[in-house]
């Protein structure tokens, strides 16, 4: 039986360059990938872009109301039809933005079609709060691995701050993808506090 893996982190980690060295390592050994990542994730378009600047195309997008084994069933699929080869395993990244009902797909793909499923994310949000996505697999991934990053005072970054106009903000909506105006900073507890003017 495969595993559904959880692999998290704060802002700037190194999830996503993590993610693609991951999918190197399954093709340097002559097996194949499919990666994905949610829709709602409009940073890089259709591609997952790694701070070292590393960049690769996913292979298919999630919209909410999808259903990931469904999608990937259809991608495996026409993969071994044009390639007589097989799957093996499903790398997701950004999946604190799948439902929790993606992550229970994700979870039967890895058990029902015996394919590894690499989910790669953040656990919580500017405020500290879970994304549903992050809590369904901290609650049923096989596998949990944190991916540690460091703040600026050289503490363990373990939340994420949002910036407006380079001002730290601590109020809005869950989900804002860094632009112009929005960006991220890891923060340990003791400066997104110190942020917070506690």
């Amino acid at each position: 039986m495969s595993k559904l893996y959880f692999r998290y982190g704060a802002m700037n980690s190194g999830k996503s360059t993590a993610l693609l060295q991951a999918a190197f390592n399954y093709e340097e050994r002559s097996q194949y990938v499919l990666l994905a990542k949610p829709a709602l994730d409009s940073k890089g378009d259709k591609n997952i872009v790694s701070r070292l600047g590393v960049t690769r195309e996913v292979d298919f997008l999630v919209e909410p109301h999808q259903n990931l084994r469904e999608i990937f069933a259809d991608y495996a699929e026409e993969f071994s039809t044009k390639h007589s080869a097989s799957i093996a395993c499903l790398l997701l990244d950004e999946s604190q933005f799948l439902t929790p009902e993606q992550v229970d797909q994700a979870l039967e793909i890895a058990v029902l079609d015996d394919v590894p499923v690499l989910a790669y994310g953040i656990r919580t949000d500017f405020q500290t709060k879970s994304f549903p996505g992050s809590r369904r697999l901290m609650e049923i991934a096989h596998s949990l691995e944190e991916l540690k990053t460091i703040c600026r005072c050289g503490r363990k970054a373990m939340f994420n701050g949002r910036k407006i106009n380079g001002k730290f903000i601590f109020d809005g909506d869950q989900v804002a993808i860094d632009g112009d105006q929005v960006s991220y900073e890891s923060l340990c507890a003791a400066c997104y506090f110190e942020k917070q003017g506690k």
